[in-house]
C-alpha cells in the first residue's frame, strides 16, 4: 500500500503561533491528526490591539513547543513527515519570519522538500479539512486583514472580482468593538452585544453600496460609529450600536454578495456554482445565516470551514501543502517573506483616496 503524505504546517503570520499534521484517507479525503493553536490575546490585551515586535518575540518563544506538540499529538515521528508547509506571507514580516525560518530548518535537517505557503491560499482551502470542494468556486474571504471576492479556478487560479478599498471587514469590527470599550479582540464579542440591541436603532452609511461592482468599503462606517460612539451613555445603548452595526456589515456583504455572483456567473459556465465563505470574520453566525439564505434564493451551495478553522491556524497551512506537495510544487529555501502577497498578481492594487469606481 502506498505511504499517504504527511505534511507538517506552521503557521505565524500575525498573532497566532500554530502548528498542525495533516495526511489523507485511501479516498483523497484530509485527515487532521493535529491541529494546535497558541494565542497572544494577553501579550496584547493591554495595547488593545497587536504589537508586531511583541508577537514576534512571543512566536520565537513557543514555536518550538508548539511544533513538538503538534508531532506528539498526532502520533507520528518526525521523520514520518514528507513536506514542510510554512506561511511565507501577507503578514507582519517580523511574525512570518519566525515561522518561515523554522519551517525551513526543519526542512533542511529532514531533507524534506519545503512549501512556503500564501495565508489567502490557506484560507481559500480551508473548506477543503471538511467537505469535497471541486473547482472552480466563488470565494468570499473575510478576516481581520482581508475582504475580497475572488473566482477560484484551481490551486493557485485566482481572479479577484472585488475588494475592500479601505478597511477590511475584520478590521471595522475589531474597531468597533474597542470604540464600544470591548477588551481586544473584540470584533466576536460585537455579535453578542448585538442580540442584545435593537438593529434599527441608528443608520449608519454604507459607502460605495449603489457602485463599484462588488468593490467594498468600511472606513465611512467606522468614522459614523466613532462619533455615534461619543454620544453613548448606556449599556443599551452600546447593545444598540453594535446591533445597527452588524446589521449594515449584513446588508453590505448581501448587498455585494449578490453582485459576485452575477460577475462569477459570467465567467464560469456551470450548474454547480459554489460560494465559500472564509476567514475569521466567517465565524459570525448571523453573517453565516444571512449568507446561506441567499444562497438558497440564487442557486448557489454555501461551504463554510468549521467555526475552529476559520481564523488563522496551522491546518490550512498543511492543506495547501498537501495540495503542492501531490504536484511536486515545492520551494527553495530562500524563498522571502512576504509582506504583501496578492492572489490575483494580476489584480490593480485598490487603496486609499482617488480610487476611482
Amino acid at each position: 500500500m502506498k505511504k499517504k503524505p504527511i505534511i507538517l504546517g506552521i503557521e505565524s503570520s500575525c498573532d497566532e503561533t500554530a502548528a498542525s499534521i495533516i495526511t489523507e484517507n485511501e479516498q483523497g479525503k484530509p485527515i487532521i491528526l493535529s491541529n494546535i493553536i497558541s494565542s497572544q490575546v494577553d501579550v496584547h490585551k493591554e495595547f488593545g490591539g497587536v504589537v508586531p515586535e511583541l508577537a514576534a518575540r512571543s512566536h520565537i518563544e513557543k514555536i518550538d513547543l508548539i511544533t513538538k506538540k503538534a508531532i506528539d499529538d498526532s502520533g507520528i515521528k518526525m521523520n514520518d513527515i514528507d513536506a514542510i508547509a510554512a506561511t511565507a506571507g501577507p503578514g507582519l514580516i517580523v511574525c512570518l519570519s519566525v515561522g518561515l525560518s523554522f519551517g525551513k530548518t526543519i526542512a533542511s535537517l529532514l531533507n524534506k522538500p519545503f512549501i512556503a505557503v500564501n495565508h489567502l491560499e490557506g484560507h481559500a482551502l480551508s473548506p477543503k479539512l471538511n467537505s469535497k470542494l471541486d473547482y472552480p468556486y466563488l470565494l468570499l474571504l473575510i478576516s481581520g486583514g482581508h475582504t475580497q471576492f475572488l473566482s477560484v479556478q484551481g490551486l493557485g487560479e485566482y481572479k479577484r472580482l472585488g475588494t475592500t478599498i479601505d478597511d477590511a471587514v475584520g478590521e471595522a469590527f475589531d474597531k468597533t468593538a474597542k470604540l464600544l470599550g470591548i477588551e481586544f479582540p473584540g470584533g466576536p464579542q460585537i455579535e453578542i452585544y448585538a442580540k442584545k440591541g435593537d438593529p434599527y436603532k441608528y443608520e449608519l452609511p454604507k459607502p460605495i453600496f449603489h457602485k463599484g461592482g462588488c468593490n467594498l468599503s468600511f472606513a465611512g462606517l467606522k468614522t459614523a460609529v466613532l462619533k455615534i460612539s461619543k454620544q453613548i451613555k448606556t449599556k443599551q445603548e452600546k447593545y444598540d450600536l453594535a446591533a445597527s452595526f452588524q446589521r449594515t456589515i449584513e446588508e453590505i456583504l448581501l448587498k455585494k454578495s449578490k453582485i459576485a455572483f452575477k460577475e462569477f456567473e459570467k465567467i464560469n459556465n456551470n450548474n454547480k456554482n459554489k460560494f465559500i465563505v472564509a476567514g475569521g470574520v466567517a465565524a459570525n453566525k448571523k453573517i453565516r445565516k444571512i449568507l446561506e439564505n441567499l444562497c438558497e434564493k440564487e442557486n448557489f451551495e454555501a461551504i463554510f470551514p468549521p467555526v475552529d478553522l476559520c481564523g488563522d491556524n496551522a491546518a490550512m497551512i498543511a492543506m495547501v501543502g498537501l495540495e503542492k506537495f501531490k504536484l511536486k510544487q515545492f520551494s527553495e529555501l530562500d524563498h522571502p517573506a512576504k509582506p504583501r502577497w496578492p492572489l490575483d498578481k494580476d489584480a490593480i492594487f485598490l487603496k486609499g483616496a482617488g480610487v476611482r469606481l
